[in-house]
């Protein structure tokens, strides 16, 4: 019985490290007005303890937190915790240092809206 219970604890602490960030598109729109721009909206969700790695978006960014807490911060800046109903902003030229969920056992999730150039990545790795 002890050795089910280990391989059972086991099994389960191995999927929670396994869980990774989920970044799921919502809508992708051009504006005709604004030539070779267009908008991305996108949902991010953090499982417990999730980050990103240091990146940037070459895009105007607007967060908002649905659910959790997150921590955000770029560089030059002082880390913020956001709560759900909170937004932030990052902008194009700002090097995304921190982005993670606040919490190492509640899941976090939060909408992006990005004005970007059309067809660029939406996430460029920064070392």
């Amino acid at each position: 019985m002890k050795k089910v219970l280990i391989s059972l604890l086991f099994f389960a602490c191995s999927s929670l490290y396994a869980q990774q960030t989920k970044v799921t598109p919502l809508m992708t729109k051009l504006l005709p007005d604004f030539r070779g721009k267009e908008v991305l909206v996108i949902t991010v969700d953090y499982p417990p303890g999730g980050s990103d790695p240091i990146h940037k978006h070459n895009a105007h960014a607007f967060v908002y937190v649905l659910e959790g807490s997150i921590v955000m911060g770029v560089k030059g800046g002082n880390p913020v915790t956001l709560h759900p109903g909170q937004t932030w902003y990052e902008g194009s030229n700002d090097i995304h240092t921190i982005g993670r969920n606040a919490s190492k056992t509640k899941p976090a999730k939060f909408l992006v809206l990005l004005l970007k150039d059309q067809n660029t990545p939406v996430l460029i790795p920064v070392k």
